[in-house]
């Protein structure tokens, strides 16, 4: 666990280290394993309810995991249904489940317990899709806003870590899902388990090598982020008179754009190609207009169709996927959305209208009562109100790849 860390002090009054748990073979094992390593764990159990048995294999898993001494918590899901992309759906409501319990928590790593026949297995699926920087497979550690998504088992066999369980007299819950041949994963397995440990193998290297080119593209792409390009905490991106290169300038209008997957590098080719103003993505590229540059620079925003709706305000609330409000004040009758247009000359502070209406503000009805990046706050009980800049992806690319 050393080389996965830093880690933050297994002491009293110290955040723990989260686990994602489901009552599964492959999570249960990470939670006995991690139970000998360290003291400070909090568990969260997420029960998607989407059978019947749920709730009961949550709360047997959280006896299990109270058993081995860890404290957990159960994440109920209850807007899950069955139908078209249920997986996606889940994984994607998971995740924000977990997320949200760990800032609740104070936690900032969330151990999952991806292993390494997992980890074979989304080779495999990526390659049979033609996949490129993704044949690296999953990264043993990924950085996100929230937390440090960690994966300490990817060195690890599925069946060690039973055999592991066995040998602790812990039992577990195999989740039917898994022998659901409408489903690629598990059909990807079936394949893995008729090509024996030659295919395996062959994965295995392709893994392998894709991890260290892709470990090298990333750290290019950061150090030429570094040098010609600046975030500004109001959610958009200052360049040089030269825009970065296309691998660059993909993932600062991924980080910007709020994009959910990278866009499509003919697309980025293409207006890099043009230099002109011009919308991908949800970006929006634009010359800057001061009277220090005359135009002569870029500025990377946010396209302002292409942002969220209203939403309503709390304390912690993510807006736009890049935006966490803080605020300790009442905000009954408040929302949470783009400041639009309309703002003042003279409050801008000299920053372009097309910037202003892409900050997040604070709504009582149709009138804007707060806009905490130009210092504008109509409600004295707002005025410690602050927006955060926390993409829901990095500019630079944070994982770590390689294979044990």
């Amino acid at each position: 666990m050393a080389r996965l860390g830093p880690w933050l002090p297994d002491v009293s009054g110290a955040p723990p280290a989260a686990l994602a748990v489901s009552g599964g073979g492959d999570s249960l094992a990470l939670a006995w394993l991690a139970s000998r390593w360290r003291r400070g764990l909090q568990a969260f159990i997420v029960d998607h309810g989407l059978r019947p048995d749920s709730a009961q294999e949550a709360a047997e898993a959280a006896e299990r995991l109270e058993a081995m001494g860890i404290s957990a918590r159960i994440l109920t899901l209850n807007t899950l249904r069955a139908g078209p992309g249920v997986a996606d759906r889940a994984r994607d409501a998971r995740y924000a489940a977990l997320f949200a319990a760990c800032r609740e928590s104070g936690c900032v790593d969330l151990l999952l317990g991806h292993q390494a026949d997992d980890q074979i297995e989304t080779i495999a699926m990526r390659r049979t899709r033609g996949e490129g920087f993704g044949l690296s497979g999953m990264a043993w550690i990924t950085e996100t806003p929230d937390v440090r998504l960690v994966r300490p088992l990817l060195g690890v066999s599925r069946a060690a870590l039973r055999e592991t369980l066995r040998h602790a007299g812990v039992p577990w819950v195999d989740d039917p899902s898994n022998d659901d041949l409408r489903a690629e994963r598990v059909r990807v397995r079936r394949t893995l388990l008729e090509g024996g440990e030659t295919l395996k193998a062959e994965l295995f290297a392709l893994g392998r090598i894709s991890s260290v080119t892709r470990a090298a593209h990333e750290n290019a792409c950061a150090t030429e982020l570094a040098l010609t390009a600046s975030l500004s905490v109001g959610g958009w991106a200052t360049l040089g008179h030269d825009l970065p290169g296309d691998a660059a300038l993909a993932a600062l209008i991924r980080c910007v754009g709020a994009g959910a997957y990278p866009p499509p590098a003919d697309a980025v080719a293409a207006l890099r190609r043009r230099g002109r103003a011009g919308t991908l993505a949800g970006a929006r590229l634009l010359r800057a207009r001061t009277a220090a540059d005359a135009g002569q620079s870029w500025i990377l925003a946010r396209e302002p169709v292409a942002m969220d709706g209203r939403i309503e305000a709390r304390d912690g609330v993510v807006w736009d996927r890049r935006f966490v409000l803080h605020c300790d004040a009442d905000m009954v009758g408040l929302r949470v959305g783009a400041a639009g247009k309309g703002i003042d000359r003279r409050a801008r502070g000299g920053l372009a209208a097309a910037l202003c209406e892409t900050l997040p503000a604070l709504w009582r009805g149709e009138r804007r009562v707060c806009i905490p990046y130009l210092g504008i706050c109509e409600e004295e009980a707002l005025v410690r109100a602050e927006f955060s800049f926390a993409p829901n992806v990095a500019a630079a690319p944070g994982g770590v790849w390689g294979w044990s």
